[in-house]
């Protein structure tokens, strides 16, 4: 009799992934994530001593899948900022159930806007910006900020199905929170 394939850690968090990507992380559970695997649940115990621990295990991983989705921008020239502001709005829409994970559950708990803001993950994306628009570091973050919220609110509301996605629309008030924001940060210097 062959021996029974070993069911690894990554295997574990991955199942978890697939599971908060495809029905809500609500739904992670030793059971669940043993169905995914075709186990028992004895494997998943092993690897994490509790669901809480797989939880952070499978935020983690769909942080990263959601970092690399905003940086795939489709349409450069147009602006590092509107794409990844885009691509955050896009990602509600494609991936709602991993957008209320990682940015409307107990796991996004603990930070504040200031703090997310000089966290170290997001300083490619505060480079990219500096690039494009010049200016200090502050003004930069000035401009991340509004635009962050502007577009975390259109998320929010295409993520919990009472926006319908309009991409064109979309891209347009970027645009419009985009160049206000630049505006604005110019000027709080003067």
């Amino acid at each position: 009799m062959p021996p029974k394939a070993k069911i690894t850690k990554e295997m574990v968090v991955d199942a978890a992934f697939e599971i908060a990507r495809e029905t809500g992380a609500e739904n992670i559970n030793a059971r669940t994530v043993a169905k995914k695997l075709k186990c028992s649940t004895q494997p998943i115990m092993y690897h994490f001593a509790t669901i809480e621990e797989l939880k952070k295990a499978a935020y983690a991983k769909a942080d990263s899948y959601h970092s690399e989705y905003l940086m795939n921008i489709k349409d450069p020239q147009n602006g590092i900022m509107l794409g990844i502001g885009s691509n955050y709005i896009r990602f509600a829409m494609e991936e709602p159930h991993l957008f209320r994970f990682l940015f409307q559950s107990d796991f996004f708990n603990g930070i504040t806007l200031l703090e997310m803001i000089d966290a170290e993950e997001l300083s490619p994306v505060i480079s990219a910006i500096q690039g494009a628009v010049g200016g200090n570091t502050e003004q930069v973050k000035e401009i991340f900020i509004t635009i962050f919220l502007f577009a975390h609110g259109y998320a929010s509301i295409i993520a919990n199905n009472s926006l319908k996605y309009d991409e064109k629309l979309i891209i347009s008030h970027l645009e419009r929170a985009y160049k206000g924001a630049v505006l604005a940060a110019k000027e709080k210097i003067k």
